[in-house]
């Protein structure tokens, strides 16, 4: 009979030698994390659909009956031009799309924009504390009437998403759409830069945002929090600037009754807005926000 003693006493001691390894290597990816920190740890993304809550309600909005009326009537009406010109009114019609080129509206990707609390200094600059999701956005298969228009969706109190508004172009909607694998999109309001995140890196994608970074190629996290924090500390909820109305952007967000008597805004260019009041659609100016 062969003697496998010594197969054995070498097997425990690979054993042996393995199970060191993998405790090593576990300790040693816990310290790494540990001095790498939570930006590191888990690099920010853009949430995928599945990430985000209540999606298929976001769905079933952008593919309701209620929201293409409303895209159908926004694309009908011109938008005005000049300013103090008289309020114009858009009788309501049974079929607002009726005589339109087809079009689809386009599954909703994420809008995020920088958090209050990071432009205020008062967060660290993580991922997780500058940055958060705060509508949906979702454009059109085509242009109609030789425009493009952008759907908002706005979250709803209790769970779900509904109309916020739909506005001119869709810039928003293409913006959002350059995130990658473990980058994230996001926008500065204020002066409609857009950035995209990687790690902790800030890197301009349009040229408001290459004027936001003062025409840097890209900067820390933490430097492009002192660059917002220097333009707007003094300009979020509360401030004198914000009591007079011309803060836009970051102010704290405000629950509306969305009922069906509920009045959604409809955004068009050149700080137009349109509304859809008591069964006609109806043109205001709206104030330009004060940027300075």
């Amino acid at each position: 009979m062969r003697d496998t003693s010594g197969t054995r006493t070498s097997s425990k001691r690979a054993d042996s030698r393995s199970s060191r390894l993998a405790i090593v290597l576990a300790l040693s990816a816990s310290a790494l994390l540990s001095v790498l920190g939570p930006a590191h740890a888990a690099p920010a993304k853009d949430p995928l659909p599945a990430d985000i809550p209540d999606y298929q309600a976001a769905l079933d909005a952008v593919k309701s009956p209620a929201v293409r009326n409303a895209v159908c009537r926004f694309l009908r009406t011109p938008v005005p031009t000049g300013s103090g010109g008289p309020v114009q009114t858009i009788p309501e019609t049974a079929e607002p799309c009726q005589g339109l080129p087809a079009f689809t509206i386009k599954d909703p990707l994420a809008l995020n924009e920088i958090t209050p609390g990071f432009v205020a200094g008062t967060s660290q600059p993580l991922p997780t504390e500058a940055v958060k999701l705060t509508q949906l956005v979702s454009s059109l298969s085509a242009t109609v009437n030789g425009r493009q228009a952008t759907v908002m969706l706005a979250p709803t109190q209790g769970g779900g998403w509904h109309l916020a508004a739909v506005r001119d172009g869709d810039s928003d909607a293409s913006y959002a759409s350059k995130a990658t694998v473990g980058t994230l999109v996001f926008t500065e309001p204020q002066i409609r830069g857009w950035y995209q995140l990687k790690l902790n890196t800030v890197e301009p994608l349009n040229d408001q945002a290459r004027q936001g970074l003062g025409g840097q190629a890209s900067v820390s996290l933490s430097d492009y929090q002192k660059l917002v924090k220097a333009r707007y500390a003094d300009k979020l909820p509360g401030s004198e600037y914000d009591t007079k109305g011309f803060s836009s952007g970051y102010g704290t967000e405000r629950e509306a009754d969305h009922s069906s008597s509920s009045i959604p805004l409809l955004a068009g260019g050149s700080g137009a807005a349109l509304a859809l009041a008591g069964g006609a659609l109806v043109f205001r100016r709206r104030r330009r926000a004060h940027t300075g």
